[in-house]
């Protein structure tokens, strides 16, 4: 079973060592002592954890569509060219790029600073193991 130790779970999550320390001092997130006397928590609990404290940026588009993966962000660069263009967006921690064209650009007003929502509906998903982690 994996589990992780404070720092980890902190990284993970996002958030300060100490803010994990107080979930656990409160019993939101269970934890135990390791055969090194350290506190891990278990790799399912910080799943379900995470997963029920996520705090998604609310869609402004109120639009319903099939993709599920749909990440609220802003734009923190634009590169174009005469036929396309390369949008980048910051979502929460995460990175995403966009190629498209660059009418699309011109048309949907993307520039850095603006609000958008990068949609992503792909047919193949590669899941990794980090090294180091478990």
């Amino acid at each position: 079973m994996p589990q992780f130790r404070i720092s980890d779970a902190a990284s993970l999550l996002g958030v300060s060592d100490d803010t994990v320390r107080r979930w656990v001092d409160a019993g939101a997130l269970p934890a135990r002592a390791d055969a090194s006397n350290r506190k891990v928590v278990d790799g399912a609990a910080l799943a379900e954890f995470a997963r029920s404290h996520a705090s998604a940026t609310p869609d402004p588009t109120d639009v319903q569509r099939s993709a599920r993966n749909r990440l609220v962000g802003l734009v923190t660069s634009v590169v174009t060219d005469t036929v396309m263009a390369q949008v980048e967006m910051q979502c929460g921690p995460h990175r995403v790029v966009s190629l498209m064209s660059a009418e699309a650009v011109t048309d949907l007003g993307l520039e850095p600073g603006a609000l958008a929502v990068a949609v992503i509906k792909s047919t193949n998903v590669v899941v990794e193991i980090p090294g180091g982690l478990s």
